[in-house]
């Protein structure tokens, strides 16, 4: 167990160099800069003017010089300065951390919340009017985009209470940020309780097929014993998959829904950054994400050895 935690953290290190890498050289690979975008803003022509803030800006440097510096930032906390505000990136970034992650943590909550427990009831009462209303539920789920149906929920909002349900910074008290998030989480995690509800379905059907299902109802066990402590752990491990993924999806995978609610979490702030290449912001936050990635399918390769006792990590 030792030796793969090591092998497992060893590789998690080189992931994340190399997707360091990869965002260096895309980013820069993009024509234009944060210098031409404030040189065209500001509508000055002269060449000096941009070539001054060029080297304000450190662009001017040779790629590995700047590589350097970022990463060299990055393992003492400093995560430079936004170009555009001219701020610490990390004020920039911190501020919105939270917001994301309540928004993304609430969403997989109703997600698995309402996922399993229909996914479940689905298979159970395979080919009943239950099953067939959960299956159409399930298709309209992963069908609905959902910037379409959080501009309709914002449409009914204000048809039937004369307002519209949008983040309010001002907002105080843990009850007043849940139920404001609320609303977002539901029409974001709608889609992820669609598929781990119908993934749930598959799986437990096929382990309610197996000879250890049969054998135990044969013994005189429960339906609810049989359904939820010999079929449903079983079950659970490629749903946990899904689960990591969606957790992981969510979090860089907000702009819709954190534009349409005017919500101001990272992966909006991520594309305003992008249009105007401010390369810390950027360059920062997507490490970000691709940090809670790594971490989320490490933690899914951990969750395995609980649900399913069978499963051992050689060392």
């Amino acid at each position: 167990m030792g030796a793969y935690l090591v092998r497992r953290l060893l590789l998690m290190a080189v992931t994340l160099i190399g997707i360091s890498i990869l965002i260096f050289i895309m980013l820069r690979l993009v024509p234009g800069n944060i210098a031409d975008i404030l040189v065209n803003a500001s509508g000055m022509s002269d060449e000096q003017d941009k070539a001054r803030i060029v080297h304000e800006l450190g662009l001017d440097k040779p790629l590995a010089e700047q590589y350097w510096q970022w990463v060299d930032g990055l393992a003492h906390g400093d995560l430079g300065y936004a170009y555009v505000s001219e701020r610490p990136a990390w004020e920039e970034i911190a501020p919105r951390i939270p917001i994301s992650a309540k928004l993304a943590g609430m969403a997989i909550f109703f997600a698995v919340l309402i996922g399993v427990p229909l996914g479940v009831a689905s298979a159970v009462r395979q080919n009943t009017g239950l099953d067939y209303l959960l299956r159409v539920f399930s298709l309209s789920g992963l069908s609905f985009p959902s910037f379409w149906l959080g501009l309709l929920v914002l449409m009914a909002s204000v048809q039937w209470f004369g307002k519209i349900p949008i983040y309010d910074s001002d907002a105080h008290g843990f009850f007043n940020q849940v139920s404001m998030l609320a609303l977002p989480a539901i029409v974001v995690g709608f889609r992820s309780s669609a598929l781990i509800m119908r993934l749930t379905r598959s799986s437990m059907l096929e382990v309610l097929r197996q000879d250890y299902v049969r054998t135990a109802r044969s013994k005189g066990a429960t339906n609810a014993s049989v359904n939820y402590n010999h079929a449903l752990r079983n079950a659970l491990l490629p749903v946990v998959t899904v689960i990591g993924i969606e957790a992981a999806f969510l979090v860089g995978g907000l702009i819709v829904t954190e534009t349409v609610f005017n919500i101001p979490g990272i992966a909006r702030f991520l594309v305003e950054a992008i249009l105007w290449r401010d390369y810390p912001i950027v360059q920062n936050l997507v490490m970000l994400i691709a940090f809670v990635v790594v971490m989320v399918n490490f933690l899914v390769d951990m969750a395995y050895m609980v649900l399913d006792p069978r499963i051992k990590f050689a060392d």
